[in-house]
């Protein structure tokens, strides 16, 4: 079995700032603690975009110093909120593509390639997925044959009937979709960007997404103007691969409801 964690959302701000009332440092740096001490076994972290929420080099920055507080490696990848640049001057290691577009290929484990794709459109906050970027998806799902993949990405490629999110999801999935058209091998989608847990299938491809480490997008199906927020608990996914099957914990980290014994 491998373990492995999903943290998305981040929104870092510069020290000493707020966002919506709350510390995105602080809610990471108790995400980290809560790692440390419960997975330390887990053999990598994956951050789903939105690592900073207005891209400020300081963000980044400060970001870096908690993510190097974890105690198991972490990957990396960028969502409407983050700038390139910027992300790529203070995470210099993460991979890129031939074109610059934040995507590359990971060993998960368990003879399992991860696929990490980049959905930012510099100032608009749905996703974009150009013929570029899908041709380099393509390339990799084609040279990845038939072993099992998991795909990671921030905007989801479907509709979640939220409407305002679905609004400012992935505007084009067909380069997406034209990619994965006859592909068996995938065993999982891993999204952010909803700031809500939702799971369930697409394509007959399991997908999932938690809520963020920072603020939080409310469950309502109606509304629409500007985005409903909410401050429920953040949460990390605990995922658990194996050659059979695929679990994800999602878990209320900062949640001190008592327990007891049933």
């Amino acid at each position: 079995m491998q373990k492995f964690i999903h943290i998305t959302d981040t929104h870092f701000v510069p020290p000493g700032n707020l966002l919506y009332g709350l510390n995105p440092i602080d809610r990471l740096a108790l995400c980290i603690a809560d790692v440390n001490r419960n997975h330390s076994d887990a053999a990598f972290a994956i951050l789903t975009g939105d690592l900073a929420h207005k891209g400020e080099a300081p963000a980044y920055e400060a970001l870096k110093r908690e993510l190097d507080k974890l105690a198991i490696p972490y990957h990396l990848m960028v969502g409407n909120h983050d700038d390139r640049a910027n992300f790529r001057a203070t995470f210099p290691a993460t991979p890129v593509d031939g074109d610059g577009f934040i995507q590359y290929t990971f060993e998960m484990g368990e003879g399992v390639l991860g696929i990490c794709l980049d959905t930012n459109e510099p100032g608009k906050p749905w996703g974009s997925f150009c013929a570029t970027r899908g041709a380099w998806f393509k390339r990799a799902l084609d040279e990845a044959g038939d072993r099992p993949v998991m795909i990671f990405m921030h905007h989801p490629p479907f509709k979640v009937r939220l409407k305002r999110m679905d609004d400012i999801s992935l505007l084009d999935p067909r380069a997406f979709t034209d990619a994965i058209a006859g592909k068996g091998n995938i065993r999982h989608l891993f999204f952010g960007h909803l700031h809500r847990p939702v799971a369930g299938s697409w394509r007959g491809i399991p997908i999932s997404t938690l809520r963020a480490t920072s603020h939080q997008v409310a469950l309502d199906f109606v509304i629409e103007g500007r985005i409903p927020g909410s401050h429920e608990p953040p949460a990390y996914g605990v995922c658990l691969l194996e050659e059979d099957q695929m679990v994800v914990h999602m878990h209320d980290f900062l949640d001190r409801t008592n327990t007891f014994l049933l």
